[in-house]
């Protein structure tokens, strides 16, 4: 399933070099779980991966000097305390980033307007890792191995956003915030059937509950494409951040920043204030000229 959202027309804007894309991820354990489950990872595709940032444990970075071909961010969020959560989260991104580096010849041939190619990479990629995570959880010990997973992959001027489960992703545009991906749980699959409204009791009990996950009983992902340009700021999170903080917080937080990691670290503080629940985990970016500009 592929949605697109289309942006303002006109000439393609010139692509952010390398050092002008202000990107940072954090996670944090929260107030009450005993083990974080979240992770993250923030990469950039030349002709081979150069990782700038993770929670993945690494035995170093690739250096890259070639131009820059994709961007790449990514928010997995093992599943509620169950037996595995933090492997699967691990094991999710580890996995779908192999595919995606494997799939390199596609940021050379693709039409850049036609989202096909990439759609394709992403869907597929995510179904391939279901399935070798839902192998890998065959075992006793590993039964229930299940991960959100939510991928931001730019391919200047565009931008597709994968999504599997309940963690976000926003953009922030002339000071308004959309929410692009939509949670897959049993209530908002009762939503939009007409069966409940989101004033009902009963959305309560299947906000949190998944519909869709990575190893879980179902994985249906779902690629969104859209425009990219200078005056987006994207957000990915896990729930972890939005129990505790208002879609009107977390848009005050992005139109005020000074920079990613300022603005990490402050809404990170927000869900920790507002009771900091579960993991949390952040990733904020945008395209910031440099002065010579």
């Amino acid at each position: 399933m592929v949605q697109i959202i289309e942006g303002p027309s006109g000439g393609i804007p010139r692509k952010p070099r390398d050092h002008e894309l202000d990107v940072y991820g954090i996670t944090d354990i929260g107030k009450v779980r005993t083990e974080n489950q979240d992770h993250f990872l923030i990469a950039s595709l030349h002709k081979q991966l150069a990782v700038h940032q993770t929670s993945i444990p690494s035995d170093g970075l690739s250096a890259a000097s070639t131009d820059r071909l994709a961007f790449l961010a990514m928010v997995a969020d093992g599943v509620g305390g169950s037996l595995g959560g933090e492997e699967a989260s691990r094991f999710a991104l580890d996995a779908i980033t192999a595919y995606i580096t494997r799939s390199v010849h596609c940021y050379y041939a693709a039409d850049p307007n036609d989202d096909a190619e990439f759609t394709h990479v992403l869907q597929e990629g995510a179904m391939r890792v279901h399935a070798k995570l839902t192998a890998h959880g065959g075992a006793a010990d590993r039964a229930g191995m299940a991960t959100t997973l939510t991928a931001f992959l730019g391919v200047w001027p565009r931008a597709y956003i994968l999504q599997v489960g309940d963690s976000r992703y926003y953009s922030l545009r002339n000071g308004v915030l959309h929410q692009i991906s939509r949670d897959q749980t049993v209530a908002e699959d009762l939503i939009s059937a007409g069966a409940i409204r989101r004033s009902d009791p009963g959305h309560e009990r299947w906000k949190h509950v998944l519909s869709s996950a990575i190893g879980g009983p179902a994985a249906s992902p779902v690629v969104t494409a859209i425009e990219n340009d200078w005056h987006h700021v994207h957000l990915l999170c896990s729930d972890g951040l939005t129990k505790h903080v208002s879609d009107d917080q977390i848009a005050e937080r992005l139109r005020t920043m000074t920079s990613s990691e300022q603005a990490c670290r402050a809404l990170l503080q927000d869900a920790l204030d507002g009771g900091g629940s579960d993991n949390i985990t952040i990733i904020v970016g945008r395209a910031a000229p440099a002065p010579d500009r």
